[in-house]
């Protein structure tokens, strides 16, 4: 009795080309789904997908651009360790409500901490709470001066070297007219 061994066929296609294929298809596949259900409910359809893949909650996803900066102001020279404003915030107050009568505009309060032993919040020991602190006591002397309609402030804290401070950043926030 003789045995015969075949050798193992040559693959026909490289498996990356198979792999790039099915991609495809899927790919296809997804665009077909969008293209079909272009005049259904969107959140039913959103619902529908995140569903399928085991997501909760039947709200749509709310992707938010963040704004482009367009100009810039700052109050420096804060006391190491203070929230307390190092002079009086009037200039800064008339920035923002020049530039509250555009609609579109917005603001954004960073508080700023260098980073340093000294300079953080004496109670909790904490850079980024003083860095808020700061920032909250300046966005609430705008709010007191009524410099900004309500709505209109951000507020964010930054803990790095450098100055201790606030900085105000006017954003383009989109159409509000």
């Amino acid at each position: 009795m003789t045995t015969v061994f075949f050798p193992d066929a040559p693959p026909s296609r490289p498996i990356w080309l198979v792999t790039l294929a099915d991609l495809a298809l899927l790919l296809l596949g997804f665009f077909v789904l969008v293209m079909a259900h272009q005049g259904a409910d969107r959140r039913a359809l959103v619902a529908g997908l995140r569903g399928g893949f085991g997501g909760t909650g039947s709200a749509m996803m709310k992707v938010v651009a963040e704004p482009s900066p367009v100009a810039a102001a700052a109050i420096y020279d804060f006391a190491p360790g203070s929230d307390r404003l190092p002079s009086a915030p009037d200039a800064v107050i008339a920035w923002a409500r020049a530039a509250a009568l555009d609609p579109r505009i917005a603001i954004r309060v960073t508080g700023l901490a260098d980073g340093s032993a000294q300079d953080v919040d004496p109670e909790s020991g904490s850079a980024a709470l003083l860095a808020s602190d700061r920032a909250r006591t300046v966005a609430a002397a705008l709010a007191q001066a009524r410099a900004l309609p309500r709505g209109r402030v951000t507020i964010a804290s930054s803990v790095q070297p450098g100055r201790r401070g606030v900085s105000l950043t006017l954003v383009y926030a989109g159409d509000r007219q």
